[in-house]
């Protein structure tokens, strides 16, 4: 058999049986043409001396010759074919690295243009043109070029994977589908192939809808950091203002300070000089009266020391000094300044409150209380802004939303995403719990309420005791007793903070909190505690703070 095929496409140049290129032409008596080795490897494995093509039974084993001149016809046709492929392969690429080369090609391996599934073997575009003239290769079935065409083959029974066994979802060959895979569902490898192939339609539509989501996401979140950005620059203008006008207020009143101090130490020193003028006016008197003594008592005139005696025996009119000191008391001047200061931060973040409380206020949404999920002992009003205690427990369907162990109701409205506030009236009330929880929290049975099981609440206790829900329970300490508290969400941000609306001031925050699902506004009247506690919790329109 011939080792290369030949670019010729006359098919009187392929033997029938190894269709390739004469190797040794040879013709039967009935004037077929073979390769020696073919002819004879075909007789020696069958009972019969027949001819291939026709079928012409020879009693006797022909004795076969060289057929010389189709020897010769094949010989010009190899040469003519070795300078068209040398022509044809000078034009064409080597395979590169990752790309399939062509089985034929001999020293340098060109890329391959075809894969046959009959033949097992690729060709590069020389070594192909004998399937695209030859009447007998061109029934072969090409493809594009890939490796390992052995794997295209039966392992059982060394014959092409054409078929597919839909129960096994699994290639099988001809004989696979008539043994093996007998009452199984095969089908042409082609049609489920369309199949196949339009399932990869759909799911390449999903995995582009799934890349446009997530571009649309990365838009969300680039959004988001231009948000966050314009918001921090807000945030920083605003800090530097306020702590501008702190500073100012702590340099004037540093400046009181030093000036207080100051004249009270200007008061002492007038003070202090206006006190050594008159000790020195007196010891100026006494020096003279001094003088004058001693003057008197040197005299010889009896007469004259005894008229003067009576005006030189007393002292001059002084002023008694012994209660009388310089002593400047600064104490409680820094204090004083402290605490004025004090006054003056205390006014500047209450202003800081009063913004804040104004801003989050804008993202005020209507909350109505949800039915479904209220506990049997619960009150709601008609409108549902209003729930208390009662003393009888309704007969109620048991909806899987409702609270069964404690006496709790959400709201209808759920947000995944944003910020939103809602204000609810305490007035009145000596035990209450507010704010925000999950979804999925459990309804049915006991459970501590924290931020771990999915609660964002703060409560009242004991008519004065407050606390923060956190997973260690914090307790609060409140300048007064709030009658409206807002709760404030930013989902994204991971916030949830609580307001005394009247008075303008934070009471607790939850942050850093990550939430991946619903929240639903939580409240809880608590029990009536004999009518102590009746009082309702009042979900309120919000009317920002002026």
């Amino acid at each position: 058999m011939s080792a290369a095929s030949c670019l010729r496409s006359e098919d009187q140049f392929l033997c029938s049986i190894c269709l390739d290129v004469f190797t040794d032409p040879v013709s039967t008596p009935c004037g077929h043409n073979f390769c020696k080795n073919c002819i004879n490897e075909h007789w020696n494995s069958n009972d019969q001396y027949l001819c291939p093509m026709c079928k012409k039974v020879f009693n006797t084993r022909p004795e076969l010759h060289i057929n010389t001149f189709i020897s010769e016809m094949v010989s010009q046709f190899r040469q003519e074919a070795q300078q068209k492929a040398s022509s044809s392969s000078s034009e064409q690429q080597a395979a590169k690295p990752g790309e399939v080369p062509c089985d034929v090609c001999t020293g340098t391996k060109l890329k391959a243009l075809k894969s046959c599934l009959v033949c097992l073997t690729s060709y590069c575009e020389t070594h192909l043109e004998p399937h695209l003239t030859a009447s007998r290769l061109k029934r072969h079935q090409l493809m594009d070029p890939v490796e390992n065409l052995e794997d295209r083959m039966c392992m059982k029974h060394d014959k092409p994977l054409e078929l597919f066994c839909k129960t096994d979802q699994t290639c099988v060959c001809m004989f696979c589908s008539v043994l093996d895979h007998k009452t199984h569902d095969v089908v042409p490898l082609k049609e489920e192939y369309e199949g196949k192939k339009a399932e990869l339609g759909k799911t390449e539509v999903e995995i582009q809808e799934m890349i446009q989501k997530r571009r649309l996401k990365i838009e969300e979140i680039k959004h988001s950091v231009d948000l966050s950005e314009e918001a921090a620059d807000r945030e920083k203008a605003e800090g530097v203002q306020v702590f501008t006008a702190l500073k100012d207020s702590v340099e004037r009143s540093l400046n009181e300070l030093i000036e207080t101090i100051e004249e009270k130490q200007r008061t002492t020193e007038k003070k202090a000089e206006d006190f050594i003028k008159e000790l020195e006016q007196e010891i100026s008197e006494l020096k003279k009266r001094s003088s004058e003594v001693e003057k008197l008592s040197h005299s010889e005139d009896h007469l004259h020391l005894l008229q003067n005696f009576p005006s030189l025996k007393a002292a001059p009119p002084t002023k008694d000094w012994t209660k009388v000191s310089v002593r400047p008391s600064y104490k409680g001047t820094v204090v004083t300044a402290v605490t004025q200061l004090e006054e003056t931060l205390s006014k500047q973040k209450n202003k800081l409150l009063e913004a804040e409380l104004k801003r989050v206020q804008q993202y005020a949404v209507d909350v109505t209380l949800d039915p479904d999920t209220a506990h049997p002992n619960l009150i709601l009003s008609d409108d549902g802004k209003q729930v208390n205690h009662g003393d009888v427990k309704k007969k109620l369907p048991d909806n899987p939303k409702r609270f069964k162990c404690y006496a709790d109701v959400l709201g209808k409205q759920g947000y995944s995403s944003g910020r939103f506030y809602f204000e609810v009236q305490v007035k009145e009330k000596t035990d209450w719990d507010l704010g925000v929880a999950r979804e999925s929290i459990n309804r049915k049975g006991n459970v501590t309420v924290s931020t771990d099981n999915g609660y964002w609440n703060i409560c009242l206790r004991n008519k004065n005791e407050y606390k923060g829900f956190n997973n260690i329970p914090v307790v609060l300490s409140l300048k007064s007793r709030p009658q409206k508290v807002g709760v404030f969400v930013d989902y994204e941000e991971g916030l949830v903070s609580f307001y005394d609306v009247d008075a303008a001031a934070l009471i607790y925050s939850f942050t850093g909190c990550s939430f991946t699902e619903k929240l639903y506004p939580f409240f809880s009247p608590c029990p009536h505690d004999g009518g102590k506690n009746f009082a309702p919790l009042i979900i309120c329109p919000v009317n920002q703070t002026e």
